[in-house]
């Protein structure tokens, strides 16, 4: 099958590779074109745009940053339709969209593939690179049946579990973005159970293996506990992508009535973050310093 891939960076160049271990005849376009020498030396085709990726795909997966990415490669950059991907994707083509986007984007989405002919599945994950690497990422996916069905076996391959959420794909953006709330939350707790315990003399490494232990066993709060503690050299997923993600929920929970009062807190602490100037910052580095600091700035109330 011709595979179009849009956005190879962290999370895509992973993710690329192992459709090209699958042996998928693959083409790739990045907005920074050097990206995407690592993958020509193993195979890939490079297009100069997305519009030349989707007349040689059958089938296009976006992994990009965020909405405005998509606004550019999908309707064409600088006004500029004939560049863009949507308006040179052929009709009964199937677009796979696995970045984490708003659920007003991926509505519209939904609407501009249906009167253009073409199928749409959203399918975001869960999983840092490292994760992508091993092919285990977990994918929520929506969409209509046939289009499941087709993008299937393309995301087996990346994948250690997929869920089908739905027949609208912006309820599987809607779902990843509450995901990543709760990771948000998790961090925070983690966070602040570690400068509690920094305060009681504990050694946080010690305090999170006997309460994880004890109550979660998870290795989720392992894992993350593992990161904050010891920082990775490059950072994974930044806290200006918990941020955007952060600001996306709070959206989507607006548009429909919900208020929710811990992300409102968290998009306040990201954005003190920001002007700490951490935003490029491993995102559970960055919540652990935020907390950290916030903790000494309480130690003047004692009485």
């Amino acid at each position: 099958m011709r595979i179009g891939f849009l956005g190879v960076g962290k999370m895509g160049e992973p993710m690329a590779k192992r459709l090209l271990a699958a042996r998928h005849e693959l083409t790739v376009w990045n907005r920074t074109r050097e990206r995407t020498a690592p993958l020509a030396k193993e195979g890939a085709q490079v297009a100069a745009t997305p519009a030349d990726v989707a007349r040689s795909s059958d089938v296009v997966i976006t992994m990009l940053f965020d909405d405005a990415s998509h606004e550019e490669a999908l309707f064409g950059a600088r006004g500029l339709p004939v560049n863009g991907l949507l308006g040179a994707l052929r009709p009964g083509a199937l677009h796979i969209a696995m970045s984490t986007i708003s659920v007003a984007l991926s509505e519209r989405l939904t609407e501009e593939h249906a009167r253009r002919g073409q199928a749409y599945v959203a399918a975001p994950v869960f999983g840092r690179p490292n994760v992508a690497e091993a092919g285990r990422l977990w994918i929520a996916v929506a969409g209509a049946d046939d289009a499941v069905a087709k993008a299937r076996p393309l995301l087996e391959p990346l994948s250690r579990g997929i869920s089908v959420v739905g027949k609208e794909p912006w309820k599987a953006h809607a779902l990843k973005l509450g995901g990543n709330f709760l990771i948000s939350a998790m961090i925070h707790a983690l966070s602040e159970s570690f400068v509690y315990a920094e305060s009681q003399g504990i050694d946080p490494a010690v305090f999170i293996e006997t309460v994880n232990s004890a109550l979660f066993q998870s290795p989720f709060y392992a894992a993350y506990a593992s990161v904050m503690l010891h920082p990775p050299e490059h950072p994974g997923a930044t806290m200006e992508l918990g941020a955007k993600d952060m600001r996306l929920l709070r959206e989507a929970a607006k548009r429909r009535g919900a208020r929710l009062s811990l992300a409102d807190e968290l998009a306040g602490i990201f954005d003190e973050a920001r002007k700490q100037g951490l935003g490029d910052e491993d995102w559970p580095v960055g919540q652990y310093k935020m907390a950290q600091r916030r903790g000494k700035q309480g130690l003047g109330t004692r009485d």
